[in-house]
């Protein structure tokens, strides 16, 4: 037996950061929102009571460190599952990029697992395990648009934002997102329109979304990395509608309405920048598999 199960990745229309918690995370309210640009996974039986995870990307962990694998092995305890399952990843989504490509799988993992295994979950049930796994998890289980808080695990959600194209501009460097909240000062942020972005989703306000995408983490990755300050520069100066970093990035994307702009400001970054993707926001919640 065989299961297909695609896995978007998110960007972050807004991302505010409120107190350090005791627990070591960070207090955090997120507006985000899936795209279309996703990881493929391939679950099929194993014989025996294993768990393999194949990727032909070097990037992508085969052990215990691969989030999928966390997924599936937290699933087979849980619920005492006696079967083995092989995790074909195809990757999409750039790794460490602020896209979630990571927690996606492993979501991806845990609404296929469902389906493969009979478990009967629901997406909240499902969404309560992922957030074992990690901040993300639980978005990504639901997908479409939402408000997270918490850590990130807590997600109330949010109707599709107006349909635009989404273009994404990698360059190739590594963030540590410890890093980022490692030089993050609390006390210095401009905090973003969170409650204002949640209004102009609502009533479908393309402009009213452009004008209140903010992220605090923003600032910090900016000086950390050069080099994603002229991502960002560039793609406003070829028209993008509205620009921000992604999480903690290196990813910047940029919102646009007009097609044609689109492929403008598509070109021109690949000429400084090998990943650029150019795709549709997805927006729309996941349902059961």
């Amino acid at each position: 037996m065989k299961l297909l199960v695609k896995a978007p990745a998110k960007i972050n229309l807004a991302l505010d950061v409120l107190h350090k918690r005791q627990d070591g995370y960070h207090e955090v309210r997120m507006i985000m929102t899936t795209i279309d640009l996703s990881d493929r996974l391939e679950l099929s039986d194993y014989e025996g009571d294993e768990i393999k995870v194949v990727s032909h990307n070097r990037f992508v962990p085969d052990d215990s460190r691969n989030l999928a694998y966390q997924a599936a092995s937290l699933l087979k305890k849980r619920f005492g599952v006696k079967k083995g399952v092989v995790i074909s990843i195809t990757k999409s989504i750039p790794v460490a990029a602020g896209l979630a490509g990571g927690s996606s799988d492993a979501a991806a993992t845990l609404r296929g697992l469902n389906k493969f295994w009979n478990l009967g979950l629901s997406l909240d049930e499902l969404a309560s395990i992922g957030a074992e796994i990690g901040s993300d998890v639980s978005f990504c289980v639901y997908g479409g648009t939402a408000l997270a808080t918490g850590r990130g695990e807590i997600i109330t959600e949010l109707p599709a934002p107006p349909h635009c194209w989404v273009i994404l501009a990698k360059p190739t460097i590594g963030v540590s997102t410890a890093d980022v909240y490692r030089n993050l000062s609390i006390d210095q942020i401009n905090h973003p329109d969170v409650d204002g972005m949640i209004r102009a989703i609502e009533m479908k306000d393309f402009g009213g979304i452009c004008d209140r995408v903010g992220n605090v983490l923003e600032d910090v990755t900016l000086k950390l990395h050069p080099e994603v300050a002229n991502i960002k520069d560039q793609m406003k100066r070829f028209g993008a509608d509205a620009v921000l970093m992604s999480g903690s990035g290196p990813t910047v994307f940029g919102l646009v309405q007009r097609e044609s702009r689109m492929q403008r400001i598509y070109n021109g970054l690949r000429g400084f920048c090998d990943q650029v993707y150019a795709v549709r926001l997805l927006g729309e919640r996941n349902k059961v598999e």
